[in-house]
């Protein structure tokens, strides 16, 4: 499939590139610094904006899908959604946080106790983002959330998928590694289970 990836040399957004190349995908990076982006087969690296509304459209336009990994607090909800919809891609997956997952019914992560201070504005602003994806009536969009601990680990292929719930192990942890997030999220591009909707990945 041709895909643009906005945020391909991030923490999560590295991740899912090698997971698409790995699986003969042809890669749009879009990125504000092209030149960070690392040689491989099937990528190409192009300059863009994720503030330019018309600017970012008009490079997602004729991809077949789009997925956006990128700091919420470093975006405008607005003008990336509106890009993705002037574009006319067909598909869009987004990389989402793991503080709107629900803990209990009616509480979500974000307002425990011990939810990092540090990221309470960044998981705000992403829960948001789904709020506005869900108010949307004509986008094909999926909302992928990460359980609460996300970091560099292995490639297992071996995980649980939930929906608006937090995930949690026989231990009460609640990890994936950014490789299995990136598996389950191309999982999702390549046969959509989850069209409109949020779900999530643990283990």
């Amino acid at each position: 499939m041709s895909i643009a990836l906005i945020g391909a040399t991030g923490f999560i957004g590295s991740r899912i590139l090698n997971e698409l190349v790995s699986r003969g995908h042809a890669v749009t990076a879009i990125m504000r610094n092209p030149e960070k982006v690392p040689a491989l087969a099937g990528v190409t690296a192009v300059k863009g904006d994720i503030l330019d509304r018309d600017g970012l459209a008009k490079l997602l336009a004729g991809h077949e899908a789009a997925i956006s990994s990128v700091h919420y607090l470093a975006s405008d909800a607005d003008a990336l959604l509106g890009a993705v919809k002037q574009s006319g891609v067909k598909r869009y997956l987004v990389v989402g946080g793991a503080g709107s997952l629900e803990v209990a019914p009616g509480v979500k992560l974000v307002d425990t106790p011990e939810f990092p201070a540090v990221y309470l504005d960044e998981a705000r602003k992403g829960g948001a983002y789904l709020e506005l994806l869900k108010q949307d009536k004509t986008l094909d969009w999926t909302f992928l959330s990460p359980s609460a601990i996300i970091a560099p680990g292995e490639r297992t292929a071996k995980f649980r998928l939930g929906l608006d719930q937090l995930l949690v192990d026989g231990n009460g942890d609640s990890k994936i590694s950014a490789e299995d997030y990136a598996i389950a999220l191309v999982d999702e591009l390549e046969k959509p289970a989850h069209s409109r909707r949020r779900f999530t990945v643990g283990y």
